[in-house]
Parts: C-alpha cells; structure tokens; sequence
C-alpha cells in the first residue's frame, strides 16, 4: 500500500517510438529508465521522490518483461551499495532517495563506488529538497558531489530535457566510469507535459544471459590502489567528463541580442530565470530571451571552454546559484581568472546567499543585475521601486492581528492518528513524575515535538534516537526516553540503536511505534507490514489481528532484549502504566514499549472501500462517532491540549451566560475515541459521549429505535408543556 496507486498510469511505459508520451515528472523519468537499458533499480522513499518509488511498485509487471530488476530497499546505504553490480559488469543501474538525507545515510557506499569507479552506467537520482516547503535542513547535493568527484545534473525541469538527461546520464557515467548524481527538484518531479518517446530497451544481462563473474583487484577499496584511484579520478575521469559534456551539447547556450552581459544558471533553475525576464519585457513565453543564457543541465564539473567562451566579450555575467557556499560562483571566478578573462561576475553579492530562489527573489536579483549594466541601456518593464513594492513584507501589526484571529496551526498528526493517544499518555504521565527528556526521531511522531504534546528534545537521524540518548542517560533524573518508528527501527534502528544499547548496558526507555507502514514518507510496506489479505478481510474491528511478516518484537529479542511489551496505542491507561512500569522498575537493560496502531491514513484508504461495499449490498456495518454535548462542557480544551485533534475544534457557547468557546467534533472524526478516553484518563469534564450510526439496521433495531424515539418525544413534550405554563 502506498499513498496513492500508478496502476493505470504505468500502463503509459509501454509507449513506443514516435508515440507523444504524455503525464508528470516521475513518470517521465521511469520511461527515460526503461528506454536507456537499465538493468536494475532501487532506492529508498522520500519527498520529493516517493512518488518515483511507487511507480515503479506498480510498474513491476513490465519491469519483469524486460528483465529489469526492482527492490525496495531496507534504506539509502542498501539501495547505494546494488550499484556495486556496475562496478565489474557492463549493468546500467539506477536507485533513488531523498537528498541531503538519503545522501548522507549512503555516503560510504557512496565514496567507495565513486573511489572504484564504474564499468555500467550508474545513476543517482536524488530528490533535492531545498528551499520553500522543505522538511529537513537545508543543505545541497553539490558538496557531496564535489567531495566524492561524482557529476551531478540538473536537468531543465521539461519532460523533455527531464527524459533525455537521464539517458545522457548514463552515457556520461559510462565515458568517465564514474557514478553520475540526477537532481529533481520538487517542481520537476511533479511537473507536467510531453515529449515523444522512445522503444523500450531490455538489458543486455540477465538471468536469461548472465555475465561471467570477473574480478578485478584494482578496483578493490584498499590501499594501494586507493591512491591510483585517486590520480584516476582527476587524470583519466574528470577530463573525460568534460570531453563529453562538452562533445555532447548537455550544458545549453541560448543567444541574446544584449550580448555585453549574460546569465549562467544551473538547468532546474531555468524557468524561474526566463520567468523574471519575462516580467521586465525580455522574454516570451517559449523561452526566447533577449538576455544570453548559459544553462548548466551538468551542475557538476564545469566545463572551463564552455564558461570561456561565454564570457569572453561581455562586460559581466549573473551567476544564479541557490544555496551556500557560493560553490559554483567561486569555481567560475578561478576559471576566468586563471584564463585573465576580466568579465565582472555577479552572484551571491546581489543574490541572496540562502533560500530559495523564487519568482520574486529572481525577479529582484536579476532587476538589479539589468540595472547594473553599464555598455548597454536595457529598458525595463518594471523598476526597482516597483519590484520591491511586490514583495509585500509582513508587519510585525501583520502579525500581530494575524495571531489574535487566527490560531497558529503547526504540523502535527493527522485525525484519529494512533500516536496521538500515546503522546498524550506521556504527557499526562510528565505531569505525575517530571520532565522526560525525549530523544526523538524522523517520522509522523516528530510532529509531537510542536504543540499540543511539546514532547522532544533532540531529532539526529532516521532510526537514530536509542543511540542519541547513550550520552546523556547516566546525567537525567529519570531513565532516557528515546521514540521511533518502525519505518526507523528496520532502516537503522535495530543495528544503531538496540544492538547497541544491549552491547553497552543502556538501562533507557525505547518505545517503537508500530504503525504497520513506512507512514512518513506516504505508506509504504516495510518487513514489518501487517498482511494486506488479513487486513483487507476485517472492517468492523478497530485493530485487525496482527501477523507481520517480520516481528519488531521478536527481533528485539532477538538483539538480547529481556524487558519488553506490546501495548495498543489506543488504551491510553495500559499504555500510562507500561510506561510508568518501565521508567521505574529495577530490571537491568533496556525496556522496549512496542506501541502498536496501525496508521490511520492508510487505515482509511483500506476500509473505507469495504465499508462502501458492505452498505451498498445490504449488509449491517456500524460506525463510531463522537460528539460533545455543550451543556456539560466547562470551555477550559483541556481535551484539546492533550490530543490536538484536527476534528476536535471550538465553536460558540450555545449557554448566553458563557462566554468561554467550547469543544466541538466536526464531521472529519473517524471514531477512534481517543479524545473521550482521554477526558477519562485525565479526568477532565465528562462531556464526551459515542454515537454509533447503524447502516442498514435489522428489523429489531428499527423498532427499538421507534420505541426510544417515541419515548424521547414524549419526555420533550412533557418539558416544553411545562415550560409554557411556567411562563403564564
């Protein structure tokens, strides 16, 4: 199960030659894959790129016809080191995560592939999550790239040049033997068009046509041949980088008519760049610009005849490169200089040095850059003045009026979300024994970091919250609580975290949250996956029987865990107590609390087609709902602080007397009940109360509802006839 399903649009990846290939980004991509000869691929989930990840799940089918190899793999590293496959043998493979992240985690599998170098043509393609909408730290690909002498593209973000890079890509991967980076930003990944395509091409190797397994020792990660490697890299690879980037026409060179100046820009860029020269009058919207581009689709290296020949005879250039250090810039600079080209560079000291380049920073970059211009007087559509009265700055009164009428609304878990109830067991035990320190992790449960649970003190890395609290437990007041995942646990956790503690004595807390998915990232199927055909069959029940295929518990055990438990999230009082149990008993080592609930959201996708099925043909299905009667509810959202529900919200006090707001379920509950045993647990106003809809009720329950309606109608008639001789 994953977020959503490409099962009609892969049914597009057997389009042959000639045909116009029509849809978005990712898909673009796997076809460009499919027509290069790949021979294997794999990778990790992450935005901007899960998407990629899950078109080629549902694309299994043809991947099978011809004799590509899929797997999604345990995390980066694992999906970093299948490349070694084209280290000895002519095999084209690709794998995919989420840079910087991915990046990171893979960086040893990384350095050795790109220290051995390559035979087959290797691909990276990685989801740069850079900018306005990113979720992690902000850091580029390029100093990997430039650390590891690994070549990285930025294609112009068309499905055209977006299908063509990629198998460029393997080409050039193949003429300098060196594992090549494919950079998707956001916006490409999800933008849309066409471009004709071509035949799909079969590997050359497979089952059908093994290779015969060779060794060579040269490529060996040991010294001495590191050192040779190392000469290679620079003597041998890197010119034959540039010799093809260059033969090959993959950086674009786009004339202009004001030929004294010039922008170079890196190819995901582009449209933003032709997009501000539009808005001042000197581009169309096809892409004619009457400013010389130099557009770099090979981010990495430059290509130093290229940059020469482009600014030789203009009197400056405007580099535009996101993100610090100022890499590119500062490459540019030494090539010029080195050659005594005196062209005036601009970048960064016009530019912003962080953050995203957007339409308006664009916009107000290249204004000033035009402005600069000295030779030529360029006219403008818009001036200074103009383009910065369009940014529209918030005021601190902005903000302040922005506060009082609308409440903040940070990140947080979605409704009926079964991590809810646990954190709000961890918060009400705080209450009873302290401040907790949590080392957190990345996934859904790093929201509980924000408001209403303010519960987390560290997030290190996927998997990594056991290891993160080892320095810190012999100093706390009570033992270190660590959270993650089970998405984490598998990816990284049980190796670096479990494994570890047990080795070194850790008498910590560690709870896993068993969601039965790789939720985070859009619901993928991990080792520890509930059976789709179990889960499938059971709607009525709020939790279906659990078989995995792996066991978190067992594996724990497994790692030499004594103290553990498997509690539902949902019992917020058993889940109190096995807390409280395990942060003050005398047994030694590490407690594993394994919270289990499986993740709301792919719960829903689940059910709710059966539930739909089910009445549609008669049979009796019930639901939960919840409501709060307003007459009993004092207006203090106790209820709230402690879920922070997306369907538990505010509305007026029906009762004139009262001013204070008070809680209201709205029609997006999905009756998981945490709120009202919450408003148990802490024994808040008993306001709450269940309601279960009955679809397709049997014949007792029509007329037992008839009776009670009856009933109901009477006692109120009795009422208003009271009220009304009150008055008289």
């Amino acid at each position: 199960m994953a977020e959503r399903s490409f099962s009609e649009e892969v049914k597009k990846l057997r389009a042959g030659a000639g045909d116009v290939f029509e849809g978005e980004g990712i898909l673009a991509i796997t076809k460009a894959l499919l027509q290069s000869g790949v021979s294997y691929v794999g990778g990790y989930q992450g935005s901007p790129i899960s998407h990629l990840m899950d078109v080629l799940n549902d694309a299994q089918e043809i991947l099978s016809e011809l004799g590509v190899h899929f797997e999604a793999n345990g995390s980066e590293a694992t999906a970093a080191a299948m490349l070694s496959a084209s280290i000895n043998y002519p095999l084209r493979g690709a794998v995919t995560w989420k840079s910087t992240v991915g990046t990171n985690v893979a960086s040893d599998a990384l350095s050795n592939l790109a220290s051995a170098g390559v035979t087959g043509g290797a691909l990276v393609i990685v989801g740069e999550d850079y900018g306005e909408g990113s979720s992690i730290m902000q850091e580029r690909s390029y100093a990997f790239a430039m650390k590891a002498q690994m070549w990285l593209m930025d294609p112009r973000p068309n499905l055209t040049s977006i299908t063509e890079m990629v198998e460029r890509g393997f080409e050039l991967s193949e003429a300098s033997n060196t594992p090549v980076f494919y950079m998707m930003r956001i916006r490409g990944c999800h933008v849309t068009g066409e471009f004709t395509a071509k035949d799909n091409v079969a590997p050359a190797f497979n089952k059908h046509a093994p290779v015969v397994p060779q060794r060579e020792p040269e490529k060996i990660i040991l010294p001495p041949y590191v050192y040779e490697q190392e000469r290679e890299k620079i003597a041998q690879r890197l010119p034959a980088a540039i010799k093809f980037i260059r033969e090959q026409g993959l950086n674009e060179h786009f004339p202009g008519r004001y030929e004294s100046l010039g922008i170079i820009t890196c190819g995901g860029s582009y449209n933003t760049v032709i997009r501000a020269l539009q808005r001042q009058g000197l581009a169309d919207v096809y892409g004619n610009a009457e400013v010389p581009i130099y557009c770099m689709n090979v981010a990495y290296p430059l290509v130093p005849d290229e940059l020469i020949e482009f600014c030789v005879g203009k009197e400056q250039v405007l580099v535009l490169e996101e993100g610090q250090p100022e890499y590119i810039e500062q490459g540019i600079q030494t090539i010029l200089r080195r050659r005594d080209v005196q062209t005036r560079v601009y970048g960064k000291d016009i530019m912003p040095m962080a953050g995203e380049y957007t339409g308006q920073v664009m916009l107000e970059g290249v204004t000033r850059f035009l402005l600069a211009a000295t030779e030529q007087q360029i006219p403008l559509e818009l001036d200074l003045a103009s383009v910065l009265a369009l940014q529209t700055p918030v005021s601190d009164e902005d903000i302040a009026a922005l506060m009082e009428n609308l409440p903040p609304r940070p990140a947080g878990l979605c409704t009926g979300c079964p991590e809810r109830p646990l954190f709000s067991a961890i918060k009400q035990l705080q209450e009873e024994m302290g401040p907790f320190h949590i080392s957190s992790d990345i996934g859904c449960h790093s929201f509980a970091t924000a408001a209403p649970f303010n519960l987390g003190n560290t997030i290190m890395g996927y998997g990594l919250s056991l290891a993160s609290s080892s320095g810190m437990r012999h100093a706390l007041p009570h033992k270190a609580i660590s959270i993650m995942g089970d998405g984490g646990f598998w990816h990284n956790g049980l190796t670096s975290g479990v494994t570890s503690a047990v080795f070194n004595g850790h008498d910590g807390l560690l709870i896993i949250i068993d969601n039965g998915y790789s939720a985070a990232t859009g619901g993928q199927d991990i080792p520890s996956l509930v059976e789709p055909s179990l889960i499938a069959s059971t709607i009525d029940a709020q939790q279906p029987q659990r078989e995995q295929w792996q066991s978190i518990e067992d594996a724990c055990r497994g790692a030499g865990v004594d103290w553990l438990q498997t509690v539902s999230t949902y019992n917020i009082e058993a889940m109190k107590h096995t807390l409280r149990e395990a942060l003050t008993t005398d047994a030694p080592g590490l407690k594993v609390v394994i919270a289990e609930g499986e993740c709301m959201l792919n719960r829903q996708r689940r059910i709710k087609p059966l539930l739909k099925k089910a009445i549609d043909t008669g049979q009796r299905v019930d639901r939960a709902r919840f409501y709060i009667d307003a007459e009993t509810c004092t207006g203090d959202h106790g209820c709230i602080r402690l879920s922070g529900c997306p369907s538990l919200t505010i509305k007026d006090n029906p009762d004139p007397l009262r001013i204070d707001p008070v809680s209201y379920v709205d029609n997006s509950c999905v009756g998981c009940g945490v709120c009202g045993t919450n408003a148990h647990s802490a024994i808040l106003c008993p306001s709450f109360s269940q309601i279960d809809l009955v679809y397709n009720p049997t014949p007792f329950e029509r007329l037992r509802h008839g009776l009670r309606a009856r009933v109901r109608n009477w006692w109120r008639d009795r009422d208003l006839r009271r009220r009304e001789l009150a008055r008289l």
